[in-house]
């Protein structure tokens, strides 16, 4: 009996051993091939600008230089701090392959292959066009290399242990590219690809679920941001509600004034100083045009 019991807790430890790993494997998420590509500096520094790359990974605050490490992160699982991501070979990327900063964006994985915390906003990336991707490379390599960078996380248990992750990539991270919309302009299509890729609006707009993942019944409809900051709905009906109108939104997207001569503050005035005040006029009119459509798939 005591040899039979031994036996079954074995294999009750084995099989939840292997489901275990099998759950925060995380998806599969196919690994581009973007040998045929080259990658253009000067678009993809307008792509980092597109992505927010500049206003997480620098602390401008303190004076820090590009890319080299961003501010604390606080949230309720505990401080994040974006990485240093410039070209040094021990304290950035410098030694990394343009497949690694692939995986990196479009998977959340690390080059020897693990998780990385969802504060890095690959469930948006992931979406990002190859193109994209190849030109911010570009870009990111040609920055001066930094020594040295932020500190490490700071996470509350258990919230500090990668593994688990994969778990959460398996309930919130969707690897499939965003397909057309039939009977919509390029300008939508565009809009979209900003507001759901690039520009990752759901990242802070969208509410998240107890374990950080985006409600996307509610998308769009208000977050709560770093240092719980409360972060407005951006719905049709309620940019409408809050008397928006195309003119004015690409106005504060531009300029960061609002109809009534406020400005916007909190994350949102990071937002338009290091990113969208750098927009085209054709970006900033696709993302307004796509926001304020009341007929958008959610």
């Amino acid at each position: 009996m005591a040899l039979r019991t031994l036996a079954i807790c074995g294999a009750a430890v084995v099989i939840g051993g292997a489901a275990f790993a099998w759950l925060t494997e995380g998806p599969d998420v196919a690994v581009r091939d973007l040998s045929g590509l080259s990658g253009d500096v000067n678009r993809g520094a307008y792509v980092a600008r597109l992505s927010g790359c500049i206003a997480c990974h620098t602390d401008a605050k303190n004076g820090g230089a590009v890319l080299a490490g961003g501010p604390e992160i606080a949230t309720e699982f505990g401080s994040f701090y974006a990485p240093n991501i410039t070209p040094h070979p021990e304290d950035g990327i410098g030694r990394w392959t343009l497949n690694d900063f692939s995986l990196a964006l479009t998977a959340g994985r690390s080059p020897a292959g693990e998780h990385y915390f969802p504060a890095l906003p690959y469930p948006f990336y992931t979406r990002l066009s190859d193109q994209d991707v190849v030109d911010l490379w570009a870009a990111v390599q040609s920055v001066p290399a930094v020594a040295d960078g932020p500190p490490a996380h700071g996470l509350r248990f258990p919230f500090g242990w990668h593994r688990p992750v994969g778990f959460w990539k398996r309930l919130y991270l969707d690897p499939d590219p965003l397909p057309p919309v039939d009977g919509k302009s390029e300008t939508w299509q565009r809009g979209r690809y900003l507001a759901e890729a690039a520009a990752h609006c759901g990242a802070c707009h969208t509410p998240r679920t107890l374990i950080g993942g985006r409600d996307l019944d509610r998308k769009f409809e208000g977050g709560v941001g770093p240092g719980d900051e409360k972060i407005p709905p951006i719905t049709p009906d309620a940019l409408e509600r809050e008397g928006w109108t195309a003119d004015e939104l690409r106005y504060a997207l531009r300029t960061g004034l609002t109809p009534s001569g406020d400005s916007l503050g909190g994350s949102m005035a990071e937002v338009i100083r290091e990113g969208t005040r750098y927009w085209s006029d054709a970006d900033i009119a696709a993302l307004v045009e796509y926001l304020m459509d009341p007929e958008k798939q959610r």
